[in-house]
């Protein structure tokens, strides 16, 4: 009787042994498979910069159009406000941000304004008077008035914009593209207007 209760308790034991052990490997996919997902999940980033009063979302590659218009605000203030002691910090502050397309003609064009403000003691401020973001181009236009002043000339003021195309590697900003004009912004439909022939006088 005894070892009957005995057998019996042993086969039970048995069976919860492989029930358990078909569990525990059901257990190790799903963890696998769980993981796996994660990996390839790409992850968001919600931030809030202090010079934004809303939140702005960035993934590995991608960033939000307001987080695209801080940086060319960023951007436009750092190469706008320029003194013959900071032209250089400048130009380091920006390369790490380039592209390798146009790192060199980026660099060159920097080395040779700031051998020119070096020479002739030149100081340039920017105000900022619009940001603006186009979908169309992926561009970030930053216009604002800019002040150049020597040692021995009158303060002169122009229209200026700064025109960007920002993207995003491994989280961090990288600059594409870059253009600088003493226009309006250019965008998709001023360009039109522009293409429009003149009409004649009569």
């Amino acid at each position: 009787m005894k070892l009957t209760h005995l057998l019996e308790s042993w086969r039970i034991v048995q069976a919860e042994n492989r029930l358990h052990r078909v569990v525990l490997i059901g257990l190790v996919i799903t963890n696998g498979i769980s993981a796996l997902a994660a990996l390839r999940t790409e992850r968001a980033v919600v931030l809030v910069p202090p010079n934004l009063t809303k939140e702005v979302e960035i993934t590995r590659n991608t960033a939000s159009s307001e987080l695209k218009e801080s940086w060319g605000l960023y951007l436009a203030e750092l190469l706008g406000n320029v003194t013959p002691a900071t032209s250089e910090f400048i130009a380091n502050a920006l390369a790490p941000l380039l592209s390798t397309e146009i790192y060199r003609s980026v660099m060159d064009a920097m080395s040779e304004q700031i051998s020119a403000i070096k020479m002739d003691h030149i100081a340039t401020s920017f105000k900022p008077r619009q940001v603006n973001y186009e979908s169309e181009t992926d561009k970030v236009f930053v216009t604002g008035e800019l002040t150049t002043q020597g040692p021995n000339s009158k303060a002169e003021t122009r229209n200026r914009t700064y025109e960007f195309v920002l993207s995003t590697r491994n989280y961090r900003p990288r600059l594409d593209y870059i253009d600088v004009y003493p226009d309006e912004p250019r965008t998709v439909e001023r360009l039109k207007v522009l293409k429009q022939p003149q009409e004649r006088p009569r």
